[in-house]
């Protein structure tokens, strides 16, 4: 059994160094996507405080279909240019939305959801996921997120594929 724990009262830099450390080298040579998607989004939740929901989107066939997460019950499929996933998906840039009632086409699969951040996992050149982070507080995420959860998925992109 791993015992990865955030150290208490670190700052949220820290907390994204010592997440991308444990997600490293919890995924490392282990060549299951779903596995480590798992895994990884277990972190999350445990690294991550305000969050309800943390987890993945999988592009199959065109569309995002639901991956492993940790939170309430989720949307399972969701169209490309739809919603912060799907705009994620779509362009291949980081959404980082402060106020989801605010965002064009915004899916509500939690009434509680106040905020989000969608990194798209990319993978030679092509979307082969989403990393989808949900919060009930509004404007939960910054550019130190942001940066934090970009390394996060550019280290270990090819194991999420």
């Amino acid at each position: 059994m791993f015992d990865f724990s955030p150290p208490a009262g670190a700052d949220k830099a820290t907390l994204h160094d010592d997440l991308l450390s444990a997600a490293d080298a919890l995924t490392a040579g282990e060549a299951d996507a779903i596995a480590n998607m798992a895994n990884v989004s277990a972190l999350i939740w445990q690294f991550l405080p305000d969050l309800n929901w943390a987890g993945f989107y999988r592009m199959v066939g065109g569309e995002l279909v639901l991956g492993p997460f940790q939170g309430k019950a989720a949307c399972i499929r969701i169209p490309l240019g739809k919603g912060v996933c799907g705009a994620a998906a779509a362009s291949g840039q980081t959404q980082l939305v402060e106020d989801v009632h605010a965002f064009p086409g915004h899916i509500a699969c939690d009434a509680a959801s106040a905020s989000e951040i969608v990194v798209p996992v990319i993978v030679e050149g092509r979307v082969v996921a989403v990393l989808d982070l949900d919060s009930p507080i509004p404007a939960r995420f910054d550019s130190a997120d942001r940066t934090g959860l970009e390394a996060l998925v550019g280290r270990i992109a090819s194991r999420l594929a």
